[in-house]
């Protein structure tokens, strides 16, 4: 056999580095994002509110409420349809955030006003150890006592004045996950302080769990200005992104932790409660103006933004990232079919500082819900224990008064019992007919099958994600978990409450005061 030639050999070689260099260059070009060297993680910030509803934006047709902020990252990213607390209170949705985990798989963190174990994996703890600046303004996990958990700062982070000061702290080119937590729209208000700011009471759509009066009204405006307050802060902090050259690599979520603090709203598993305005934005990562209708559960945030920082997803997260909805491709995710809902204790309103327990599963079409313990007040004993007053699962306002004051008179549909009445062990709303999930067909022949396979669907999961409800439906577990307020209030003289309540309305140039009709 012939062998090669010293030239032959040189150019054989020369051959064989040429191609390993284009194999290797194609392979550089196609790894993944995370394994590049040059992977720029990003930074992260979390905007919430405190009790805002779905659909009360501009982006979704709220043709009252102003939130270009919102409206901006909806535009820009991505706006969910479909996007809910996992509990309708501030402590465990806020934990279940946290902790990528549902509120029953939280312990003590499942129930409103008490402990968050630090036991549990943390998203912004995981951040901070892989190098991450972090940070927290206002409201973080709570309310509740972290320190009895075993954290020594709130486990949103360190706590900063603002947005400004927690950047001066940062080294340079330092990622960082910063989390504003706005007090607003919580209640109280400020009374007419809507209507002062130029907005319409005739352009309020009232959901159909409330009475359609113009105090309603005007409570309803007193809450959209709030929620416009706190999209006019996120938007400060974003343009101070902007000053620093920092927006183009930070992924911005805004949303709120649960519903608006109304009647047969925050608190509870209905619509109102649970589902949320979501919007998020991620520059050459989410492409702008993209409605998203799968559905999301607020455990899926931590799995998120793990994986756009390249960071390892803890195995006791039960939530799933959200990136795959942000590709071409549409998700065939089956978890992206329905969300599951839950409730403990909210505040402490009945005797023997009882929960009200329940669960739900949410699907395109149906909201299915199983009260555990239906012999007990929805929304808390009709005389003050601890606290808030009178069916205190439900925040003092006109809204709730004028309720209270309708018990046992005629209207157009029962309010009082929708608000505070006693509920069956079980209920379903066929959501196309019923938007504001009003009738309940749980005992109607014509949806047997579909109660039967929400029924399994909903013990399924219990069993899954080993909810202690699943074994022992009646555990008083979270009866007993610490209630770390001391406080009592007294119960409301609701007709002076009533009464003192004045609303503005328009008069020529100007307003006059008028009292509740």
């Amino acid at each position: 056999m012939k062998l090669p030639t010293a030239s032959n050999r040189k150019f054989i070689s020369l051959l064989f580095l040429i191609v390993l260099a284009i194999v290797l260059s194609a392979n550089i070009k196609s790894k993944p994002i995370g394994i590049s060297e040059t992977y720029v993680k990003p930074n992260i910030l979390f905007l919430i509110a405190d009790d805002w509803s779905y659909p009360n934006a501009g982006v979704y047709g709220d043709s009252t409420v102003r939130t270009p902020t919102f409206d901006r990252l909806a535009n820009e990213g991505a706006l969910f349809e479909n996007a809910y607390c996992s509990a309708p209170s501030c402590s465990p949705s806020r934990a279940s955030i946290l902790l990528g985990r549902y509120p029953h798989q939280n312990e003590s963190a499942g129930n409103l006003w008490s402990v968050i174990p630090k036991k549990f994996p943390n998203w912004v703890s995981l951040l901070e150890t892989s190098g991450y600046h972090t940070g927290m303004s206002r409201k973080g996990w709570g309310p509740g006592n972290f320190k009895a958990g075993g954290y020594e700062h709130n486990p949103a982070g360190n706590e900063y004045i603002d947005f400004e000061t927690f950047l001066s702290d940062r080294k340079d080119d330092q990622p960082f996950v910063y989390w504003f937590g706005s007090q607003d729209p919580h209640r109280t208000y400020e009374t007419n302080a809507g209507i002062q700011t130029g907005m319409e009471a005739a352009s309020i759509n009232v959901p159909g769990f409330l009475p359609d009066t113009p105090c309603v009204r005007n409570d309803i405006m007193d809450y959209y200005f709030e929620v416009e307050r706190f999209d006019r802060e996120s938007g400060n902090i974003i343009d101070v992104l902007e000053q620093h050259g920092l927006l183009d690599n930070t992924l911005i979520v805004m949303t709120s932790d649960n519903g608006m603090p109304f009647p047969r709203a925050k608190a509870n598993l209905y619509d109102y409660g649970t589902r949320m305005p979501l919007a998020i934005y991620w520059k050459n990562h989410i492409d702008g103006g993209i409605r998203i209708s799968d559905f999301m559960n607020f455990i899926d945030f931590g799995p998120t933004f793990l994986e756009a920082a390249k960071i390892e997803i803890p195995e006791e997260f039960s939530g799933h990232s959200l990136m795959e909805l942000f590709g071409d491709k549409k998700s065939t995710n089956i978890y992206r079919s329905k969300v599951f809902l839950e409730r403990e204790r909210h505040a402490n309103v009945r005797k023997g500082d009882l929960s009200y327990p329940a669960r739900a599963v949410r699907t395109k079409d149906f909201l299915y819900i199983k009260n555990f313990e239906p012999d007990r007040w929805p929304a808390g004993d009709p005389e003050v224990h601890i606290s808030v007053g009178q069916y205190g699962d439900v925040d003092n306002s006109i809204s709730k008064f004028t309720i209270m004051m309708m018990e046992g008179k005629p209207s157009d549909k029962d309010y009082f019992a929708l608000a505070f009445s006693k509920r069956p062990a079980e209920e379903l709303y066929v959501l196309a007919n019923d938007p504001y999930n009003l009738k309940n067909v749980a005992d109607n022949p014509k949806y047997k099958d579909v109660l039967a396979t929400l029924q399994n669907e909903l013990q399924n999961w219990m069993a899954r994600t080993e909810d202690l409800r699943a074994t022992e439906p009646k555990t008083d577990y979270w009866d007993k978990v610490v209630y770390t307020p001391d406080y009592q209030f007294q119960n409301y003289d609701l007709q002076k409450e009533f009464n003192d309540y004045k609303i503005l309305i328009r008069e020529g140039g100007g307003f006059k005061e008028t009292n509740c009709e």
